[in-house]
């Protein structure tokens, strides 16, 4: 795994929502914050965005936007500011109760991919943190490819129903997802990930740590692997990660166990072997310390299960 598909699939969460909005004339909705991503892509019109507290947005035809912490906003067919929007914005499930389907396509509507990724934000590692409130992508002649191709595949899936497609779908929306990071990656201007990733020696020694977290790594073995000497990659590393790499590679492991003990029945002695710790008591303590629940606890609750419940 690579650090991106590590940080996404940490936090991701089942398969994402999404619903197909046709619409024209004089509208206005709002979507409340909530734990997640949001995301829209214009598909046909134009429509604008406004986050709380934030300045309109104009989005045209193949254009996306992604909302990576679940920001409260609005879309509307033109600009509005916040005095407005209290007045005239329709809670987002009303209004597409009240857009429903078209069976005749309008010259002027505006059509609309809306979603939501579900995140759980209590473990985001901090390359999916730093993303921005609103990760706007416009639609550019020659400009990121993949997340054009992306959008294009997901219009003719909504086009017309085909065999597959419930399968299609979500899978396509979980790429879109990746692309969007990766598109902004590659035209941020601020941020530490991006340097982070684009620096050979970190992006060397995270790689190594990412691909195999079990592994026995030293300071030491982890320079070698990195192709420089212990103080060149402890300097680098914790300037430009913010930690020290076994500092790091602690945190990532107990990230990494408790995406273990949501997805999978394995019991804590599997899951602390394939993390890199010798036995269930050490994994327990380092667990409690970052999470401030013990596994046990932490398991019953992603099931949903009474808190006072321990598995093992």
């Amino acid at each position: 795994m690579d650090v991106v598909s590590d940080a996404i699939s940490a936090v991701h969460l089942g398969h994402p929502w999404f619903h197909r909005v046709r619409t024209s004339g004089s509208w206005c909705a709002r979507l409340d914050a909530y734990d997640g991503a949001g995301f829209h892509v214009v598909l046909k019109g134009n429509c604008w965005l406004l986050t709380d507290g934030g300045a309109p947005v104009s989005l045209g035809v193949g254009d996306a936007v992604l909302l990576p912490h679940g920001t409260g906003h609005v879309i509307a067919d033109s600009p509005v500011d916040a005095a407005v929007m209290a007045q005239k914005a329709a809670p987002f499930e009303q209004w597409l109760a009240e857009t429903g389907p078209r069976t005749r396509p309008d010259r002027d509507e505006t059509e609309i991919l809306c979603g939501k990724y579900w995140l759980d934000c209590s473990r985001m590692h901090p390359l999916m943190a730093e993303l921005p409130e609103v990760v706007h992508l416009p639609s550019r002649v020659g400009s990121h490819l993949e997340l054009r191709a992306a959008i294009d595949l997901l219009a003719g899936e909504l086009d017309e129903m085909r065999p597959g497609s419930c399968v299609a779908l979500p899978s396509l929306l979980d790429l879109l997802l990746i692309y969007m990071i990766r598109a902004w990656m590659s035209e941020a201007h601020s941020g530490a990930w991006p340097r982070v990733l684009g620096d050979p020696v970190t992006a060397a020694a995270l790689r190594a740590l990412h691909s195999n977290p079990a592994a026995p790594w030293s300071n030491d073995r982890l320079a070698a692997e990195a192709g420089v000497s212990r103080p060149t990659l402890a300097r680098r590393f914790t300037a430009l990660v913010g930690r020290p790499p076994m500092a790091y590679l602690t945190w990532w492991r107990v990230i990494r166990a408790a995406t273990l003990l949501r997805d999978t029945p394995d019991t804590l002695a599997t899951i602390a072997g394939r993390v890199g710790y010798g036995s269930p008591y050490a994994l327990s303590h380092a667990f409690q310390r970052e999470f401030g629940t013990t596994p046990g606890r932490y398991r019953a609750q992603a099931a949903g299960q009474p808190a006072n419940v321990e598995t093992n």
